[in-house]
């Protein structure tokens, strides 16, 4: 019998949610794509040790290059498993400061250039605050494409597509969870909120002839996955890929082209600013995300400080 996770490669592009390249060898992912959380995780896994040792290896005390020459080795190594590309984050303590955010865009770049990775393999992932998306669409005009992570509401799906970046990547869970806190309901199905986000966006796109991908994120079961079948990419952690591997069951089709969307949704940074202010779940989450990353990318660098 095909797994759910071989039915589903036919309708979508399967990409690992982590940084462990025997789980991405396993379970053989088309791309990747990391984030400091990950990265972190990844720091505490034996075989990545050297590459630990490596990173801080002449840096002269700058931290934030050792972070990234640890982001680019694993990136390096998960590229030689899969046959698409891997996405590298910048550090979110950057996520309101476009200048910086290219600067540190383009620090990875070069050193992916020095690994003997070209930039058609990488996208670099930057918050879909309004800077990250002014950046991303700068970015995206020298040829570096990008992800835009983070991306909670429509106001911000919106705005990415208007700016030309590569791929978004809404987060199906975290919108699960905020309503399931604020309401105490269950959601399941099409009911999922999180669901309901990405099919509203993905509609959207295609409708209005967008080039942006979609890709779906931070799922917490795959019955959302199964939901969004069809979606152009889900990237999925091990455990639910794992999960849909084992299952035999039948998976159909849910999105594709040709549904109705909406109308084109242009909008300037005062009605970006405005519309994420009246949406309280992605506002709230997308400061609660740019936190929680922040503070895994400080775990990281003191992790890295304890070897120089």
């Amino acid at each position: 019998m095909t797994s759910k996770l071989e039915q589903l490669k036919q309708f979508t592009t399967v990409v690992a949610d982590t940084g462990d390249l025997d789980a991405i060898t396993r379970l053989k992912p088309v791309d990747a794509t990391t984030n400091p959380s990950l990265l972190l995780k990844a720091a505490a896994i034996t075989s990545y040790a050297d590459l630990l040792n490596d990173a801080v290896g002449d840096v002269k005390g700058d931290i934030g290059l050792a972070c990234d020459r640890f982001a680019v080795a694993v990136g390096s190594g998960i590229l030689k498993a899969i046959p698409g590309r891997i996405s590298t984050e910048v550090d979110a303590r950057l996520s309101f400061d476009e200048p910086k955010l290219l600067a540190k865009a383009h620090q990875l770049i070069d050193l992916y250039d020095k690994a003997g990775v070209s930039r058609d393999r990488v996208l670099i992932k930057l918050a879909s605050t309004w800077e990250g998306i002014r950046a991303a669409e700068k970015l995206e005009k020298e040829g570096i494409q990008t992800n835009l992570t983070l991306l909670f509401s429509f106001a911000q799906a919106a705005a990415c597509a208007d700016a030309g970046v590569f791929l978004i990547s809404p987060f199906v869970g975290r919108i699960y969870d905020w309503y399931k806190k604020s309401t105490g309901q269950e959601y399941t199905g099409a009911e999922d909120p999180g669901v309901q986000s990405v099919t509203r966006i993905y509609n959207y796109y295609k409708a209005n002839g967008y080039d942006t991908v979609v890709m779906g994120a931070s799922f917490r079961n795959t019955s959302q996955i199964e939901e969004l079948a069809g979606c152009d990419r889900l990237t999925i952690s091990p455990e639910l890929l794992q999960k849909l591997s084992d299952d035999t069951g039948t998976l159909s089709q849910k999105l594709k082209p040709g549904n109705a969307g909406e109308p084109k949704h242009t909008l300037n940074e005062a009605q970006f600013r405005w519309e994420s202010n009246e949406d309280a779940m992605a506002t709230e989450k997308l400061a609660e995300g740019i936190r929680q990353f922040a503070r895994d990318q400080e775990k990281l660098e003191a992790l890295l400080k304890a070897k120089l």
